[in-house]
């Protein structure tokens, strides 16, 4: 019920008042109360008329009770909507017996099971019982990821929610936006050899299917999909009645009165009320273009158009029922092909000329079945003769039945015959077979002669047979039955008198048959015996049909009724009350009269089927008035206001629709479809009225948050827009001033909300869904904008309100993320730190709202992909403000922000249209002061850490060199790595970025090989310069932070700058390069250097021995001298052995320590080729001197193990047997031979190789 204080009070108290007129137009003597009450309605303010108000409480409420609405006026209300429900009805079911218009379409899309809220909440437990390992369905980390981001971002949005909660999900949009998203999942992994990726797609598909359905639901699902897939079938006429029984709230008791009182299964009936209804259309055309009352059209030459249109209508519509077959079923009966005019054949039903029937299109076909039971009385032949009988139906053919024997003649043979004459002949004979041999045919026994009708009983009797004379059967029955059909188009059969001024002069008794050659042809045809065609007829179109009184002067017939027309009246009499009912009834249905004949006598009642009477067909007439129906039955369609009451039938049908178990979208089901189109059609609502209709209902559903199909939008807006404009398809070239008014109201409020769906295209399509929708919707607001149905909309329009809408659509976006996010609080009461926090989470929030846009809705804005840039830089606008609000409160010299930058110019810069955009821009500017801030920053905190850390350096390893290297490595590693990942979209920024960063590495590498060298040389001048000496860690170490600046220069010195840049860099580079190499060089040439002075200092040991010193010959006398009382060492081979051990040693501990492989293979060579070089020099200057023995046999073990350790150590052959040790091998050998021959012998000591020397060594 309407609330008063509504702003639609106007608009219903204007419907109350039409449809109090249009059930006042019926004839009812009852107060009409107001239309019926919308419920769940929403209309746009200061709307009037048919749109129906928003939903309100079944009791009254204080408002109402204050304006006077009370108990008894709202009752009335309540049975003034009854009443128009009722009448409704009436002309629903109607359309549904009879239809001759319209068919249920067979190609309509099937529409989807809608999800509600309860199965959404199941499917999230489902889901997330998945996600917990719950279930036992088997699955990969990859497909698991698939489905929790499915459930997180798509069935945890509040956006599908409340799509669920309007009625616009499927099961099927669900599995379409999984599908959607693992395609690109799967599209990005890895190939596998063996496994193609589709097969992968159907086993995530069936994976999601089984977690969809459930495992309890596996066995209920089939059952239930079973029971409520059926309207969107084609419906059978019950399933029809019973649906709109609950759209139109309608009683089974109240239907099942109407359907007997209606007649709904007399197919006679319902084509009779068919043709009364056109031409009382007809009349009504014709009274309007009489009195010259028409609607107030745009132009006044369409009246006389309108009237043509009307006559127009009327005339296809008796087309349509003229192609129908003239009884449903009748396979035999094919519809006479009558030539008729279009126009003045139906509306000069007087003329009598229009038609001319032959006797030839007036011949029945009739079907009899004979059959033969058996004779009784036959007496006259023995027992055990033989006898049959023969039937035939006079010129027809003959059949015989089977022999019986004469003491039990019976057979229960039936005949089947064909005949076109309405009153037949039937010969049945008995026969016995003749004994005798000259006998040439059977002796005939009896015979009967029967003259049946259609009328006549269908049941077995006995007939008296006539014999010959001489017979004895003088009691001979037969038993048997004839059964003649009746044709479909044969209405009505039977003897009447019948007296006329053109056919049937005579007062005689005939055989009438009523025949009905097409839809709107009958004949009263009166046939004599044997004879197919009729003798007289008489075309009944233009003919009323109606009781008469008794005509004295009439002998025979005891009831009479006559058929009139302008210059004829024919008189008929039947014999009985009965008789003359089912006549007159007959008839009435077939002339299409307005007028509907009464009896005189009213306590007699018939059938409704046009059978025989009896107490049931008085019991249901009598409860049909006594609730109050006749009413409605007896309702002149022509004289209802069908345009007004049409729109609370389409009304009522959408909302049944959009509550049903499918998510519709707004389209009806076929059989509503069906229904609606025949309806229309019948009772001539306008094609333009209807979508008007239609739309007006689609939009109030839409801004009550139903999701509507746009195309239906579409599809109905063109309809009304192409009659408006004066192009309909259909030829109907009237346009009346409501028409053109409301069309025009109507344009506006659907350009309104379609900019505002598209204004919320994030929630008003979800995800893409309904899949179309939004692409549909921008399609329609350009039909929308078109000044008329011909001239195209500039391309420049259009854009300019998509700009609109979707800077609107930003700000919707952007404050319902904030709202979301619950930003406005954080801005203004939170930390800085929190600030920040919630700033990047806004972030994330707002790239995930612009990805979803570019994945599901950047299709439907294909044709103005710069629109979608803008709005998303509208959109990145807007959040500058909280971006800035939260940098702004950061503290001086924080680095936090930087994430935040990451985060966003990671998404812009993927981006082609938002790259180095508006907000891009904004966002470099923001962060390059504090870029360059931050590098300076590192700069001067890199350099005191170098400068601290060699202060305090204790040259300890540390993974490849000095905790201050690694230390310095990693930072300026870093440094880069950050600015790199920041991946600064500017190019000559970046350029700048990336040059500064590799000088400061430069210079910070330079700086580091400086102070190594340093202290390398300070910690080798400190070292032992005597065999005792061991290379410390600390050097192996130094050498190794050389080792790794030289890796590391590669890396953080290299530059990837263009051309120009190249060449100049390059230069840079090398010093570092050089500064290196040199710099190793140096310090492998000081290494080398201690090594040969260790041993020099050995070889100023040897030198003592020399011959001709003082030193000399008192060693050699002591060592002589001792050597007879104790076991004196031999000399010499303690210091050689002291100086293998520390070749030895130190080589192990370079090889252990220094990283490079090659800076210890040139020290090595540089080593031995020194050491050779020393003692060449050393023997070079004892040129002219015999050596010592003890010199010999230290040099001689000092060269070999020397050759064999370096030899070892991968000092190359090349290396090893120089010029230089040639010289040296040579005058050792020498030696060796002079002291053999003069001191016997070196004591095993000796040049040559050896395995027991190599053993010893």
């Amino acid at each position: 019920m309407l609330d008063p204080s509504s702003s639609e009070e106007e608009s219903d108290e204007g419907l109350e008042e039409e449809s109090r007129d249009v059930l006042a137009a019926a004839g009812g003597s009852q107060r009409a109360p107001p239309a019926p009450a919308r419920e769940g309605r929403r209309e746009a303010p200061g709307r009037a008329g048919g749109g129906g108000g928003a939903a309100r409480p079944g009791s009254p409420s204080p408002s109402v009770l204050s304006e006077g609405r009370d108990e008894p006026e709202r009752q009335l209300d309540e049975e003034q909507e009854r009443r128009i429900r009722l009448q409704l009805y009436v002309f629903v079911v109607r359309c549904i017996a009879y239809p001759f218009n319209a068919k249920q379409p067979t190609d309509m899309a099937r529409r989807q099971q809608k999800l509600n809220k309860q199965q959404l909440q199941l499917l999230k437990e489902r889901f997330q019982a998945f996600l917990n390992g719950e279930t036992q369905i088997v699955a990969d980390e990859a497909f698991c990821n698939a489905v929790r981001s499915y459930y997180e971002v798509f069935l945890k949005s509040d956006r599908v929610a409340r799509m669920v909660q309007s009625g616009g999900c499927s099961a099927n949009d669900f599995r379409e936006v999984f599908k959607k998203n693992i395609e690109k999942r799967v599209r990005s992994l890895p190939e596998i050899d063996g496994l193609s990726k589709e097969t992968v797609l159907s086993s995530w598909i069936a994976k999601y299917d089984a977690i969809y359905r459930g495992e309890e639901d596996l066995c209920k699902q089939p059952n239930r999909m079973a029971l409520s897939a059926v309207s969107e079938l084609i419906l059978s006429k019950e399933q029809l009645y019973e649906m709109f029984q609950q759209i139109l709230g309608i009683k089974k008791l109240e239907h099942q009165l109407l359907y007997n009182a209606c007649q709904l299964d007399n197919a006679d009936e319902q084509a009779a009320q068919i043709r009364r209804e056109l031409d009382g259309r007809l009349q009504l055309a014709e009274k309007m273009a009489k009195e010259r009352k028409f609607p107030k059209f745009i132009a006044k030459e369409m009246e006389n158009m309108y009237i043509e249109e009307l006559r127009s209508s009327v005339n296809l519509l008796m087309a349509n029922l003229e192609s129908l077959p003239v009884s449903k079923g009748g396979p035999e009966f094919k519809l006479q092909k009558l030539k008729r005019s279009q126009n003045s054949a139906f509306l000069d039903i007087g003329d009598e000329n229009e038609i001319q029937l032959s006797k030839s299109d007036v011949v029945l076909s009739f079907t009899l079945e004979i059959v033969i039971m058996e004779v009784q009385g036959l007496k006259s032949v023995a027992p055990n003769r033989i006898v049959y009988c023969t039937m035939e139906v006079e010129g027809g053919e003959k059949l015989q039945t089977d022999q019986a024997e004469a003491s039990r003649p019976q057979w229960g043979t039936q005949g089947d015959f064909t005949t076109t004459h309405p009153r037949p002949v039937v010969k049945v004979k008995l026969f016995t077979e003749s004994t005798g041999v000259l006998a040439l045919e059977d002796k005939e026994l009896g015979r009967v002669i029967l003259y049946p009708t259609s009328n006549s009983s269908k049941s077995a009797e006995l007939h008296r047979m006539m014999v010959p004379k001489s017979s004895q059967d003088s009691d001979l029955k037969i038993k048997l039955a004839v059964r003649m059909d009746k044709p479909p188009h044969m209405k009505h059969s039977g003897y009447l008198y019948a007296l006329g001024q053109k056919v049937w002069k005579r007062w005689k008794k005939r055989y009438f048959v009523l025949v009905q050659v097409s839809q709107y042809t009958f004949a009263m045809c009166s046939y004599r015996e044997k004879k197919s065609e009729p003798q007289e007829l008489m075309q009944l179109e233009g003919y009323t049909v109606d009781y008469t009184d008794p005509h004295p002067g009439l002998q025979g017939g005891q009831m009479f009724f006559n058929a009139v027309k302008e210059g004829d009246t024919v008189i008929f009499a039947s014999d009985d009350e009965q008789d003359r009912i089912l006549w007159v009834q007959a008839m009435y249905r077939a002339t299409g009269q307005s007028y509907k004949p009464v009896p005189a006598i009213q306590t007699q009642k018939v059938n409704p089927k046009g059978g025989t009477l009896h107490a049931g067909a008085q019991l249901h007439a009598d409860r049909f008035q006594k609730h109050g129906m006749d009413e409605f039955i007896s309702a002149s369609p022509c004289k209802l206001d069908h345009a007004f009451l049409f729109r609370i039938l389409q009304r009522q049908t959408l909302d049944h629709r959009l509550n049903d178990s499918y998510s519709c979208l707004g389209w009806f089901s076929p059989g509503q479809v069906f229904v609606l189109d025949e309806y229309c059609a019948r009772y001539g609502v306008r094609g333009c009225h209807r979508h008007l209709c239609y739309l007006t209902e689609l939009m109030e559903h839409s801004e009550s948050g139903a999701v509507v199909d746009p195309t239906l939008l579409h599809y109905s807006f063109a309809f009304c827009a192409s009659h408006v404009h004066g192009s309909r398809p259909d030829g109907i070239g009237t346009v009346s001033m409501e028409e053109k008014d409301r069309f025009e109201e109507i344009k506006e409020r659907l350009s309104f909300l379609l900019e505002n769906q598209i204004s919320h295209f994030r929630y008003c399509f979800p995800f893409g869904r309904p899949e179309g929708a939004l692409k549909a919707t921008l399609s329609l607001l350009e039909r929308v904008l078109m000044k008329d149905i011909a001239t195209p909309i500039p391309a420049e329009e259009v854009k300019k309100v998509v700009r609109k809408c979707l800077e609107k659509a930003a700000l919707i976006n952007y404050t319902r993320l904030t709202e979301y996010a619950k930003i406005e609080e954080t801005m203004s009461q939170a930390s800085p730190a929190r600030k920040l926090e919630d700033v990047l989470h806004l972030a994330e929030l707002c790239i995930e709202v612009l990805q979803q846009n570019e994945e599901h809705h950047a299709e439907a804005f294909a044709w103005w992909p710069d629109l979608l840039a803008e709005h998303a830089e509208k959109f990145w606008a807007l959040f500058t403000v909280d971006m800035d609000t939260a940098l702004e409160a950061q503290p001086q010299d924080s680095w936090d922000s930087f994430p935040l930058f990451q985060l966003l110019n990671n998404f812009l810069r993927n981006d082609t249209l938002l790259c180095n955009g508006k907000f891009h821009k904004h966002l470099q500017e923001i962060f390059v002061p504090l870029v360059v801030r931050y590098v300076d920053l590192m700069e001067s905190s890199i350099a005191q850490s170098i400068h601290r850390g060699f202060e305090q350096e204790t040259w300890q390893p540390v993974n490849n060199g000095s905790a201050t290297s690694e230390d310095l490595f990693w930072k300026l590693d870093a440094l880069q790595m950050f600015v790199f990942d920041l991946h600064w979209p500017e190019q000559e920024f970046a350029h700048h970025l990336e040059q500064r960063l590799k000088l400061m590495a430069s210079d910070m590498i330079e700086a580091c090989v400086k102070r190594t060298r340093t202290a390398f040389e300070l910690k080798l001048q400190k070292a032992s310069k005597t065999t005792d000496l061991r290379i410390p860690a600390s050097v192996c170490t130094m050498l190794n932070v050389l080792v790794d600046a030289k890796k590391q220069s590669t890396k953080l010195c290299a530059l990837d700058g263009g051309q120009e840049l190249g060449s100049q860099w390059q230069q840079y580079h090398s010093k570092i390069d050089d500064l290196i190499d040199s710099t190793v060089k140096e310090i492998i040439s000081m290494l080398v250097s201690k090594f040969v002075a260790v041993l020099e200092g050995v070889l100023s040991k040897l030198s003592r021995y020399d011959e001709g010193t003082f030193f000399s010959s008192i060693l050699s006398f002591t060592v002589k001298a001792a050597a007879k009382y104790v076991d004196v060492p031999k000399p010499g081979m303690d210091l050689a052995d002291t100086y293998i051990m520390f070749v030895r040693q130190n080589q192990d501990i370079l090889r252990e320590k220094v990283n490079e492989e090659m800076y210890i293979e040139k020290l090595f060579d540089q080593w031995y080729s020194s050491s050779m070089k020393v003692i060449c020099v050393w023997l070079a200057d004892r040129l002219d001197l015999q050596l010592h023995i003890y010199q010999l046999k230290t040099l001689i073990k000092i060269v070999k193990k020397t050759y064999r350790d370096f030899r070892l150590q991968g000092v190359l052959e090349g290396t090893l047997n120089s010029k230089t040790y040639d010289t040296l091998h040579r005058r050792l050998t020498v030696e060796e031979a002079t002291a053999s021959v003069s001191e016997g012998g070196l004591q095993g000591i000796t040049m040559k190789d050896s395995d027991e020397e190599e053993e010893e060594g």
